[in-house]
């Protein structure tokens, strides 16, 4: 199974039925319910954060972060939470621990925008049948995984 597949997996676009989803206990008080935040430390953060603000679009609030809302439109409904092999290749060239996948609302306007503010995109890929990727490196050289969910099938 290779990288990709595993992180499509891991964004909830591909259906498939395991054994973990058929043995997954009843719901009790006490577990996850969400990503509820991401967070990481910044050599400046105060520039960091414009530059996700400028080149990305996030909109970062007066308290120096930004909240992204479940119910936007487009907006995937499951966030993948997956832990890589220590050995993954999947994030370089950044040499970072983390890398963050950002779902776009369109992926061919961004990388416009990208370009227009000198950001080199590392690698696309349009064929996907998770959808379309890009992925750049932020200005610490955290590498950055942009994503445009394939639209919904209608019934």
């Amino acid at each position: 199974m290779t990288v990709r597949t595993i992180a499509a997996l891991c964004l909830g676009l591909l259906v498939v039925a395991s054994p973990l989803q058929a043995a997954a206990p009843a719901e009790t008080a006490g577990h996850v319910t969400g990503v509820g935040g991401v967070f990481f430390k910044a050599k400046d953060p105060k520039v960091l954060a414009a530059w996700y603000r400028d080149v990305l679009g996030l909109p970062i609030e007066a308290w120096g972060g930004a909240a992204l809302h479940y119910d936007a439109p487009k907006h995937p409904p499951v966030v993948a939470w997956n832990a890589f092999p220590a050995a993954t290749t999947y994030f370089a060239p950044s040499t970072s621990s983390f890398m963050i996948n950002y779902a776009v609302d369109d992926m061919d306007a961004m990388v416009v925008r990208l370009k227009a503010k000198g950001v080199e995109v590392l690698k696309r890929d349009d064929s996907d049948p998770s959808g379309r990727f890009a992925w750049i490196l932020d200005p610490e050289g955290n590498k950055i995984e942009l994503w445009e969910p394939k639209p919904a099938a209608k019934p």
